[in-house]
């Protein structure tokens, strides 16, 4: 038996009767007194235990005998928990904190006889509570194949390995990815350096941290699920040299424009922030209206004499957190296919800006190439620009995912 994805799942063997009983102590050992060669029961936590440790969950020992039922229940709800190979050990998975929690087990010896124990005991109230608050991708969203999964919580995340280990990714279809600290709140998947996720199937997250500890009297609150699907491939390629975009659906170009990237110009601390920055970018959002002002700059919108603007642009998918869009541009429709004239964003005839804009999925990598200024791995969702090596260090267990 293998332990289930949450509190709801059940752990349940094929049910055997027999004398009961139970004292309080360290663990709950039945058999001793009991008929002789019965087998030797021990639950841990002990019965009326009031300060059980939420981590360290249930266990179920036995002497003299394999376990035959093991049923753990928190307001009537089975607890799940894992059977060892020689049916001699059960455990269950963490425990939420200031919660009362029953326990039955039946053991039988090889000769037939049986011993069935029963304890309830409470675990410790957590002084802080560990929360899932945000998460990105949302609920059943149809995504691009780029997409990442990025878990957000309400407080720092001291034992980071405790709950990296307590997160689950599942796919229709298999990758491998792995998991990257951002910061003490929040942890992002991925998949391997160019190789994203398949096609047209489902992704399930299961944040299991119910029970876990994450720092000094901090337990997880509560499990997470989240469930979204990945929609067809969408490829992008741009070129600010060729000023050339192209669309690939499943492998196949379905479009392809003329655009007008960054013109540059504009150095600020050694960077050029009038380029197009040349990497892996993911499209991240849609506006229809965006409100496009210099103020990312640090130039009031009405200071025309430094490069002041403010514009209304429609139909914009953004690709950044440095200002770079798609979008709709009839104004330098002139350039497009030409010249770079833009501020950064790649300028589109308004009929393929808006046709590119109802699409595209959140999640759709957009390469661009041909310029001097590298995109950068925490501009917006820009994590294909990381080296995997690098990336894979950034996981608290330092280790690959397969999410088959």
């Amino acid at each position: 038996m293998t332990a289930g994805v949450g509190v709801a799942g059940a752990a349940v063997l094929v049910f055997a009767s027999g004398c009961s009983g139970g004292e309080k102590g360290d663990g709950v050992t039945v058999g001793d007194t009991a008929e002789a060669g019965a087998p030797q029961v021990t639950v841990t936590p002990g019965n009326g235990e009031g300060r059980a440790l939420p981590e360290r969950g249930v266990q179920v020992s036995v002497a003299g005998g394999t376990l035959q039922q093991v049923t753990v229940t928190r307001k009537g709800k089975p607890v799940t928990g894992q059977l060892t190979a020689d049916k001699t050990g059960w455990k269950s998975r963490t425990l939420l904190p200031g919660s009362q929690y029953d326990v039955s087990a039946t053991a039988t010896s090889p000769k037939g006889k049986t011993t069935t124990v029963t304890a309830r005991f409470k675990t410790i109230k957590a002084a802080n509570e560990l929360r899932v608050v945000d998460v990105t991708p949302s609920a059943n969203e149809k995504v691009g194949v780029g997409m990442p999964v990025q878990v957000t919580f309400n407080r720092p995340v001291g034992d980071k390995k405790a709950v990296e280990s307590a997160l689950r990714i599942t796919s229709d279809k298999p990758a491998t990815g792995a998991w990257y600290w951002v910061g003490d709140t929040q942890v992002v998947f991925r998949t391997e350096n160019g190789k994203y996720w398949q096609p047209n199937q489902r992704v399930r997250l299961r944040a299991e941290i119910g029970g876990v500890k994450s720092g000094k009297r901090t337990y997880g609150a509560a499990d997470f699920g989240r469930t979204f699907r990945i929609g067809d491939e969408h490829i992008i390629n741009a070129n600010t040299k060729t000023h050339r975009l192209t669309v690939r659906k499943n492998g196949v170009k379905v479009k392809s424009w003329g655009i007008s990237a960054g013109r540059g110009g504009r150095v600020v601390n050694g960077v050029d922030t009038y380029l197009t920055t040349s990497g892996v970018h993911l499209t991240m959002g849609k506006e229809n209206p965006a409100i496009m002002t210099s103020e990312w700059m640090g130039v009031d919108p009405d200071d025309k004499k430094n490069g002041g603007y403010k514009e209304v642009i429609p139909f914009a998918v953004r690709i950044s957190n440095s200002g770079e869009y798609i979008h709709s541009m009839a104004a330098t429709v002139w350039a497009q296919g030409h010249q770079n004239v833009s501020h950064g964003c790649l300028n589109s005839p308004p009929s393929a800006a808006q046709w590119f804009y109802n699409f595209s999925y959140r999640g759709d990598p957009v390469i661009i190439k041909g310029t001097s200024r590298k995109l950068q791995w925490d501009n917006g969702w820009s994590f294909y620009q990381m080296p995997w090596s690098k990336w894979v260090k950034g996981s608290a267990l330092g280790r690959t995912v397969t999410t088959g």
